[in-house]
């Protein structure tokens, strides 16, 4: 591999790791084509990034992101997002399902170095989506609750008047 690809590798991962609010290192061993491959189209739908990362890349880019805490050894899987859940949940779902060959290592979440159990309860949270939901639904109860007594009032007098 040339300097100028080694250099732009690690220049897409700075800039990556720089732009992402949650990133997860995982270690693996073992895995398949096709479950890198089922890892990657999960990531897609979940809005998350991953990338088989050489650890003398992923050190470098680390550092140039002001991520230095993270512990970079052996063989390393990064999933990053901008939506700090997304990459947490990608992470735990494929290492449940591979419990043999995947594993989560450590993580960065909005500026600090989170373990494993902080991922995994990232994990369970529910998604931005879903938070937004739920707000929604919130927000427009009082409402709801009222055009329900107006329907109850209406069909109580039309009982009345029959």
């Amino acid at each position: 591999m040339l300097r100028k690809e080694k250099s732009a590798i690690i220049d897409f991962l700075t800039d990556e790791f720089k732009s992402s609010n949650g990133l997860v290192i995982c270690g693996f061993s073992k895995l398949t084509h096709r479950q890198l491959e089922s890892l990657r189209e999960y990531a897609n739908e979940n809005d998350s990034k991953v990338k088989v990362v050489k650890n003398t890349f992923a050190k470098i880019a680390v550092k140039n992101a002001g991520l230095e805490e993270l512990n970079i050894v052996e063989n390393n899987i990064a999933i990053w997002s901008e939506d700090q859940i997304s990459a947490c949940r990608v992470a735990e779902k494929f290492a449940s399902a591979n419990k043999d060959k995947f594993f989560i290592k450590t993580g960065y979440i909005e500026g600090k170095t989170v373990d494993i159990a902080t991922i995994n309860a990232m994990a369970k949270l529910p998604g931005r989506d879903e938070l937004i939901g739920m707000l929604l639904s919130v927000w427009t109860a009082p409402v709801r609750n009222f055009v329900t007594g107006l329907d109850n009032l209406r069909a109580k007098l039309e009982v009345e008047a029959a």
